[in-house]
């Protein structure tokens, strides 16, 4: 399925209005022969934005997908022309994961995962911004195996060639294997990742905030391109980084690209409360939902952050079905296809040890120590395991499909769910997920969307054009020209 295809399935929808969707890093492992592509997956995210006393939140919808070249049929950007002018209108931003390396599993789990290619980001957004007008088109850039000037300076590009569209995915790269693509014989540890990440963020943004608005004066008649005055020599020099600056390109339009974060850890949330405007998160219940955003929220609150400059937006997992029984088919159906090599090779990554090693009809064990990958996605994996009492086979089969939060059932049920989580701050909004393309997507759209709009949930219609305004966000003031 193509980028035409995926945004004409969202023309039936009624239109959206500021939120962010993106791809955490579940990757399924469904088994389907003889169906070429349909374990890909979108997501689609309602969200609640800033909004008067009175008025209702505003939702919408949002496109994303891991892309595989095999699969994308990408070759030029006219391609994506037809169905991205029918679906812009009612979606709006495009977010594309990024890999530093391929997926660190066995060859046999491996061989069924489409993860071993995919676009570099900046290349197709690029291309699918000449063919758009309104969509956000958000990126994964990595803190731990990138330059500061070089984030700074694609994010830029991507803000002014969108006319305000971008996105900035803070990440700091788990896959260990990433490292050695990198010159180095084995991976950062991880608090020392997010230390890095910490100041590559002042640097990036600083590096942004070089010039004034009004910095570029072309004038003519003196030959004067721009300002001297205007323009802000970063001279960064700290513990891991050292930027001279400026930045090579004028302020972007949105002053700064929208920043987005997923890091669930102690350190990830912390990161998160000092920088982020949008996140990502798994989260198994409401409890635990609500849980996050208090603490998140809160945490940025100390800051003398505002709660509102930023939408927390977690993981959903959505089957629709005409009744609640017929979802719940779905989803079974679903589960059976998961392979046992995928499953058990998502269980390791999770964990970040090999779980291979592990009897397969007995519970997880005790003592599994932490590992330099992902400190969230390893607690999630074992709460799981003791919260249902799952054995290593079953908790791999679970991990290797969908493991977070789903909402499995009709229109009306899945609404309520929504509702229940917005209005009792367990979310700003969902990323939410889809088993199969094309028809996860239009269920959804058929279905859920009308249930949405008829409880005044689902705005219609944009408000601005840059990602910011979509979210109901302020343009940063600039630190060294106010």
């Amino acid at each position: 399925m193509d980028i035409s295809q995926m945004l004409r399935a969202l023309r039936n929808s009624q239109g959206c209005i500021a939120a962010l969707v993106g791809v955490l890093a579940t990757s399924y492992m469904y088994d389907f022969p003889e169906q070429g592509n349909e374990h890909d997956f979108v997501t689609a995210t309602p969200s609640r934005c800033v909004h008067a006393p009175g008025e209702h939140p505003h939702w919408c919808l949002a496109l994303s997908r891991r892309v595989a070249g095999h699969e994308f049929q990408l070759r030029a950007p006219e391609t994506l022309h037809p169905g991205a002018r029918a679906g812009e209108a009612r979606c709006f931003a495009f977010f594309m994961a990024d890999h530093m390396a391929v997926l660190n599993m066995p060859i046999d789990a491996l061989k069924r995962s489409h993860t071993v290619t995919s676009f570099e980001p900046f290349t197709l957004l690029s291309a699918l911004s000449q063919v758009t007008e309104r969509i956000g088109l958000v990126a994964t850039g990595s803190t731990t195996f990138d330059a500061p000037y070089h984030i700074a300076r694609r994010f830029a590009s991507l803000d002014h060639i969108s006319g305000g569209r971008a996105g900035w995915n803070i990440v700091t790269t788990s896959n260990p294997d990433a490292a050695l693509n990198f010159g180095l014989e084995e991976h950062i540890e991880h608090g020392e990742r997010y230390r890095r990440a910490r100041e590559f963020y002042d640097v990036v943004t600083g590096l942004w905030d070089s010039w004034a608005d009004d910095a570029f004066i072309r004038d003519v008649e003196h030959g004067i391109f721009f300002d001297p005055a205007k323009m802000h020599v970063l001279d960064h020099k700290r513990e891991y980084l050292s930027v001279r600056g400026p930045l090579n390109i004028a302020r972007p339009v949105q002053g700064w690209p929208v920043i987005v974060q997923a890091g669930a850890s102690e350190a990830g949330r912390q990161l998160a409360a000092e920088t982020a405007e949008a996140v990502f998160t798994a989260q198994s219940d409401l409890a635990a939902g609500q849980k996050f955003y208090a603490d998140v929220k809160g945490r940025m609150q100390k800051l003398g952050r505002s709660r509102e400059h930023m939408k927390i937006l977690p993981a959903c997992f959505v089957v629709v079905g005409d009744t609640v029984v017929e979802a719940r088919a779905k989803r079974a159906k679903l589960d059976s296809l998961v392979d046992y090599a995928n499953a058990i090779a998502s269980l390791s990554i999770a964990l970040g040890h090999d779980a291979s090693k592990f009897d397969p009809d007995r519970p997880l064990p005790d003592n599994i120590p932490e590992s330099n990958a992902s400190k969230s996605g390893r607690q999630r994996a074992i709460d799981l395991a003791r919260r249902e009492n799952l054995t290593v086979r079953q908790l791999a089969q679970r991990l290797g499909g969908y493991s977070g939060l789903a909402m499995v059932g009709a229109p009306k049920t899945i609404a309520d769910q929504m509702e229940k989580w917005l209005y009792t701050e367990g979310s700003d909004g969902f990323t939410v997920m889809f088993p199969y393309l094309p028809g996860g997507l239009e269920d959804f759209v058929a279905l859920v969307v009308p249930e949405l709009q008829r409880r005044s949930l689902f705005r219609r219609d944009y408000e601005g054009t840059t990602l910011r305004e979509h979210l109901g966000l302020p343009r940063p003031h600039n630190r060294f020209f106010p």
